[in-house]
């Protein structure tokens, strides 16, 4: 894979009311996803990769991977509190046959520029030329930021890319300008930006509300690049204001799994602690989707 190109949804990971990996869901969610987009961003924050097990973790990227259409890029993020754990589920990415890794900061303490370095450094030259690995700063998440100075050095040592979910247009006009080449690749992390970035030069984006409305984000991708303006920035707002119904469940990963109940994709449960959004929250994003002519 040279670098991503279009829908890349950050897939949710369904479990069961007892909190169990739900394999029967999962692969009814990448096989109604699949064909729809570009690819799969799994085990992210939409996820919940940082509430599985290591093993939970690699049975999720081995079911995705195998229901998937083969021409749907798998990208797997691999982010973990140790290296040696970021290692294992990177180079197990490569054997199960995605197309690419990618890794937050290791989260919980906030590290500096020379442990990210080395930190990032190690998993780069263990995945070698066995598949391309991006850098996920998301700094709400990690809890830090990842300097620019960071991603040029790993830049220099074989980093492939950068998913960016900043929500910092400004930020993301930097990596732009300062990193991104014919080798070196940059995606959107989120839907909210997508038109904006666009003309900065993105051609792939993660959108949350991809897991549940894969149509809509397809055809903004479509009209912002083929030139139609109006049309783009029309699905743009729309989007938007679903992001702003997402947020009647307290969270936007949360409301990914009313809303495919609602949409009738499936039913299942995020992974605890999280609390599956309420039948009072449903009910509101059910009406408000309806007020806003979607289903």
């Amino acid at each position: 894979m040279k670098k991503l190109k279009g829908v890349v949804p950050p897939m949710i990971t369904p479990f069961d009311e007892e909190g169990r990996l739900d394999e029967y869901n999962l692969q009814k969610l990448v096989e109604y996803l699949s064909p729809k987009v570009d690819g799969l961003f799994i085990c992210g924050s939409y996820g919940c990769g940082p509430l599985m097990t290591l093993q939970e973790r690699k049975r999720v990227a081995e079911v995705v991977k195998k229901y998937s259409a083969p021409d749907t890029k798998i990208v797997v993020h691999t982010g973990a509190l140790t290296t040696k754990e970021t290692t294992e589920l990177t180079l197990h990415a490569a054997e199960t046959g995605c197309d690419a890794a990618a890794a937050v900061g290791p989260y919980y303490f906030h590290y500096g520029d020379e442990e990210l370095i080395r930190y990032y450094s190690d998993v780069i030259e263990a995945a070698g030329e066995k598949i391309p690995f991006y850098a996920y700063h998301n700094p709400k998440f990690q809890g830090y930021e990842t300097s620019l100075h960071v991603m040029k050095q790993l830049k220099n040592v074989g980093l492939s890319g950068i998913k960016d979910a900043t929500f910092d247009l400004m930020n993301y006009a930097v990596y732009e300008r300062e990193l991104v080449d014919d080798n070196f690749d940059l995606a959107l992390g989120t839907e909210a930006l997508w038109i904006s970035a666009h003309a900065l030069g993105c051609r792939a984006y993660i959108p949350g509300i991809g897991n549940v409305f894969p149509e809509l984000c397809q055809e903004m991708f479509e009209a912002s690049m083929n030139g139609e303006k109006d049309k783009a920035r029309e699905l743009q707002f729309l989007i938007n204001q679903l992001r702003d119904i997402m947020y009647l469940a307290g969270s936007t990963q949360l409301a990914i799994y009313a809303i495919a109940e609602i949409r009738g994709i499936m039913t299942a449960y995020p992974r605890r602690p999280f609390l599956p959004p309420a039948d009072g929250e449903k009910g509101a994003i059910k009406e408000a989707l309806q007020e806003l002519g979607v289903i």
